[in-house]
C-alpha cells in the first residue's frame, strides 16, 4: 500500500459521545449514534489483535422497482469499482496488500459489505468504505462489465444447479405478490435491461449514513471505535431515506402443492414451508420457535434427524430452519430427501408421524437440554469476533435494539414448555407450500 495513503489514516482525537447503552452479559456491546443518524456497535474482544469491521445497509431486492431485479445486486459489484480517491479496483488491491479478507452479499433486506483485518488495519478499512458509501463513481465501461459479469452468474447458478430453479419456484409460491417472491439475481431478462440510472437511484436513496449500521468486532474499545467512526462515517452529511418494510399479509392465506421433475440431480427432496411470526411482525413469540425449530431439525442430535435418519434410515437428511430477521416476515421450513428405495410421498408421512411424536415426548427436561445446547452455542459466537459481528449485525437490521441483542440469550432460557407447545401448532396446519423435486424420469 502506499506510504502516502498510511499517512493520512491518523486517529482522531474526538471525544463527543451520543447516546450509549449500558453494557450487559452476552455480548458486551456498546451501542451509538452517530450525529448523521448512522447506528454503531462495538463488540470488545481482546485475544487477538484482530477486528471484524461490517456495514450493513438496509437495501436489497425487496426494494427494487419492478422490472428492475438485480439491480441491488449490481450496485454491490459496482461497489468495488471505484471512486475519485480510489481509482478502479484499487480497493480490493489494498484489501489484499493489507491482508484483509474482504467481500460483499445482498439479500432481500440487506447489503453487507465486510472486512477481516489486523486491528492496525482498521482504520484503513473505515476510511475506505467511508469514502465509497459517499463518492462513489459509476462510469459506462464499469457499468457494462459488471452487469455481464452478473448476467453470467445468474446464468451459472441456474444452470448448474437446477435445484436453484425449485427454490425460486417455492420463494414465489409462498410470497406471491409480495417482493420477497422475486429472485435476489434478478431474471436474465431483468439483467440485461438495466440501465445506470437504475443502480445510481439506489445509491442515492439507500447508501446513506442514516440508512445504514456499523458493527466492529474485535480487539478494540468502544470509545475508540466510536472516534473512528465519527472521523470518517461522521462526516458524511445524512440524506436519503432509512428503509422500513411492513410484514406481507398474503403469506399464511393460502396452501399450495409444487411438485417439479429437474433434470441434472439424482435425489428427490421434500419441504413445507410454514408461515411464522418475525421480529418484525411478533416479537414476542420468536423465542420459542427458535427453541421449536432446535429441538425438531438443528443438527444431528435433533429429534426428527435422529428418529427418520438415525433409527429408522428412511431419510438421509432432515432439517429445519426458523427464519425471524426477515423485515417481511418470517418462516419455518421443514426439508429432507428420502433415502433410497423411500418415495416421497412415503417420506412426507413419516415425517408427520415423527413430528407428532416428538412433540408428545417433549417435557420439562427435554426443553432444558435443548435450551442449554443453544446457550452453550451462544458462548461460542461471542468469543469469535467474525461470528459475532455477523449474528449481531443480523439482529440489529431486523429491529433489535442493543438491550434486546444483550437479552437474547435471557429470552431463550425464558421459553416455556407451554410457549414451545404453542409454536408447535403451527405444524398441525397444511403448510403454506409443500414443495417436491424429483429426477427427471422418475417413477415413484
Amino acid at each position: 500500500m502506499k506510504k502516502k495513503l498510511l499517512l493520512i489514516l491518523m486517529l482522531c482525537t474526538m471525544s463527543l459521545v451520543v447516546s450509549k447503552t449500558s453494557k450487559a452479559e452476552l455480548f458486551g456491546l456498546s451501542g451509538y449514534t452517530l450525529n448523521n443518524g448512522m447506528r454503531l456497535i462495538v463488540i470488545p474482544n481482546h485475544k487477538a489483535p484482530i477486528a471484524k469491521h461490517m456495514l450493513w445497509y438496509k437495501v436489497g431486492a425487496a426494494d427494487e422497482k419492478i422490472g428492475k431485479g438485480g439491480s441491488a445486486h449490481l450496485l454491490e459489484h459496482l461497489m468495488f469499482r471505484g471512486t475519485k480517491k480510489i481509482k478502479g479496483q484499487d480497493f480490493n488491491r489494498i484489501m489484499e496488500e493489507n491482508g484483509a479478507d474482504s467481500n460483499a452479499f445482498t439479500s432481500q433486506d440487506m447489503t453487507v459489505y465486510h472486512q477481516f483485518i489486523d486491528i492496525s488495519r482498521l482504520e484503513l478499512a473505515m476510511f475506505l468504505e467511508a469514502d465509497r458509501m459517499k463518492n462513489l463513481t459509476i462510469d459506462n465501461k464499469s457499468f457494462e462489465t459488471e452487469r455481464q459479469i452478473v448476467f453470467q452468474e445468474r446464468k451459472q447458478v441456474v444452470e448448474n444447479n437446477p435445484l436453484y430453479r425449485f427454490h425460486e419456484a417455492v420463494q414465489r409460491a409462498f410470497w406471491q405478490t409480495h417482493p420477497y417472491s422475486r429472485p435476489i439475481t434478478g431474471t436474465e431478462e431483468e439483467i440485461l435491461k438495466l440501465k445506470i440510472k437504475d443502480v445510481k437511484s439506489i445509491y442515492k436513496k439507500y447508501y446513506n449514513p442514516n440508512n445504514a449500521i456499523l458493527v466492529i468486532a474485535g480487539n478494540i474499545e468502544p470509545d475508540v471505535a466510536y472516534k473512528l467512526a465519527e472521523k470518517y462515517y461522521g462526516a458524511i452529511p445524512p440524506h436519503g431515506k432509512s428503509n422500513n418494510k411492513l410484514p406481507a399479509e398474503n403469506v399464511g392465506q393460502t396452501s399450495i402443492s409444487l411438485s417439479m421433475k429437474l433434470p441434472d440431480i439424482e435425489i428427490s427432496r421434500v419441504l413445507r414451508k410454514y408461515a411464522a411470526p418475525s421480529y418484525n411482525s411478533g416479537k414476542e413469540q420468536i423465542y420459542a420457535y427458535m427453541v421449536l425449530s432446535k429441538y425438531l431439525g438443528e443438527g444431528e442430535t435433533s429429534k426428527l434427524y435422529d428418529n427418520l435418519v438415525v433409527q429408522r434410515k428412511i431419510a438421509t437428511t432432515i432439517s429445519t430452519d426458523y427464519n425471524y430477521t426477515s423485515l417481511g416476515g418470517g418462516s419455518f421450513t421443514i426439508s429432507a430427501t428420502p433415502a433410497k428405495g423411500v418415495t416421497v410421498n412415503a417420506l412426507l408421512r413419516e415425517i408427520d408421524d415423527a413430528v407428532t411424536s416428538a412433540l408428545k415426548n417433549l417435557n420439562n427436561q427435554e426443553l432444558e437440554r435443548v435450551k442449554t445446547q443453544m446457550l452453550t452455542g451462544l458462548v461460542y459466537v461471542k468469543d469469535n469476533p467474525q461470528d459475532a459481528a455477523q449474528i449481531v449485525g443480523m439482529l440489529a437490521l431486523a429491529g433489535m435494539s442493543d438491550a434486546e441483542i444483550e437479552n437474547y440469550a435471557d429470552n431463550i432460557k425464558q421459553v416455556s414448555l407451554a410457549d414451545v407447545k404453542n409454536a408447535a401448532m403451527m405444524l398441525q396446519k397444511p403448510a403454506q407450500v409443500e414443495g417436491i423435486v424429483e429426477p427427471e424420469g422418475d417413477k415413484r
